[in-house]
Parts: C-alpha cells; sequence; structure tokens
C-alpha cells in the first residue's frame, strides 16, 4: 500500500522584520532534497499561493523534495513591510537558514518567479544552493543590473508571449551576463502568468531538477 504524503503544514518562523509565514510540502522520502520556491512581487499580489510558485513547489515536491513556499514581509501572516528587495532578500535567507536547520544534510535547490526570481538569484550564493531555476526573471526592471552567471547548474523558464518581461528582453539579459550561458526554456503562447500552460512549465521544471535532484520519486504528471 502507498503511504499517502503528509499533509502541508503553515507555520510561522522568526524573520529579520518579524514572523514570517511559511508552507511545507512534506516528501514520502525522509532523506529527500530541500526546495524553496520564492513567490512575484510583493507590491502586484505576490504571494505564496501564486499559482505558478504553486506549480513549481507541486514539480519538486513529486520528485521527492520538501517544497517550501514563504510569503515575504508585509504579505500574508507576514510581519513587515515592503523592502525595495533589499528586505526580501534577508527573508528568504532567514526562510533558507530555518529549513536548512529543520531539515538538515539535504541538497539544497532554490527557485523563484518574477520578482522572486529576482531574489532567487541575489541569494543564491549566500543560501549555498546546488541548483537554481528562474521563472520569468524581471530583466530590465532593475532587479537584474548587477548579476554574474551562477557557478552552478541553473535554467530559466519564459513564456513566448510574456507580456510584461518580454522574451527578447530576458534573452539580451542573458547575452550580458558573464560566463556560460544556461539553457532557456521557452514555453510556446504563454503569457507571464502562464495562464493555460501551467502543465508545460510543470515539466520543464521537473526536467531541470529531474537531473540535479539526487531522488526521482514520481512521474505522474499534472494539469492546469
Amino acid at each position: 500500500m502507498t503511504t499517502p504524503p503528509a499533509p502541508k503544514q503553515r507555520i510561522q518562523i522568526t524573520g529579520p522584520a518579524g514572523p514570517l509565514e511559511v508552507l511545507i510540502e512534506p516528501a514520502q522520502d525522509p532523506g529527500g532534497p530541500l526546495c524553496v520556491v520564492c513567490h512575484p512581487h510583493p507590491q502586484y499580489g505576490g504571494t505564496l499561493d501564486n499559482k505558478v510558485v504553486y506549480t513549481l513547489a507541486r514539480a519538486a515536491n513529486e520528485l521527492g523534495a520538501i517544497a517550501v513556499r514563504f510569503n515575504f514581509r508585509g504579505v500574508g501572516h507576514s510581519a513587515g513591510e515592503f523592502g525595495q528587495g533589499v528586505g526580501e532578500l534577508d527573508d528568504l535567507l532567514a526562510v533558507v537558514a530555518w529549513a536548512r536547520a529543520a531539515y538538515p544534510d539535504r541538497s539544497f535547490h532554490l527557485a523563484g518567479f518574477s520578482f522572486g526570481a529576482a531574489m532567487a538569484l541575489r541569494g543564491h550564493v549566500a543560501a549555498d544552493a546546488a541548483s537554481l531555476l528562474l521563472v520569468a526573471p524581471p530583466a530590465g526592471m532593475g532587479y537584474l543590473d548587477e548579476a554574474a552567471a551562477p557557478q552552478l547548474p541553473w535554467h530559466v523558464i519564459h513564456g513566448s508571449r510574456d507580456e510584461l518581461i518580454g522574451l527578447d528582453t530576458v534573452r539580451r539579459w542573458l547575452a550580458r551576463v558573464a560566463g556560460p550561458l544556461p539553457p532557456l526554456t521557452v514555453i510556446d503562447e504563454a503569457d507571464h502568468f502562464f495562464h493555460g500552460r501551467l502543465t508545460p512549465l510543470r515539466e520543464a521544471a521537473r526536467v531541470f531538477w529531474s537531473q540535479q535532484m539526487p531522488a526521482c520519486l514520481d512521474t505522474t504528471g499534472g494539469a492546469d
């Protein structure tokens, strides 16, 4: 008989500006990897319940990872107010430190969507991530201006019809980034929020993570 997955847990942890709301999706494998996913811009409705963030977390969870989502300061039940990207990076690193302590001795993977992708990129070195997945990174919006190519496996997923961050803008940003460029997966007919295109997004994330995470426990797909 297959053991049912443990239920999700919503908790609060200590953050730099007060409590941070965290959602944990445990995995069946007690020694599986750990993955933290960052949500889009707090001032434009981004939360840990965003459907793209949910899709990424589920993809990681299906591959045997403990998936951790959280609300940046001032969002949901997280205390504080928008920190211009500086405070949000501090939030991310606080969540990573907590998650590593709660689930030690695991490979750690980091991902983010839109603004969350910028935070993941900024924080991946301090977080000591084993891999980095950026979905719709906000090229041309100021958050990636100082970025250099990560020295770890990384991947970019973008929609061909992204109306907020044009695919050409992302390609130009990648061309300016020093060092080897990451593979870029373009999801056909996808807008910024991947309306109706969550399944291809999920599969693209699974392809990347199945090569980076030490265990791939589930091969089932999903639907939008």
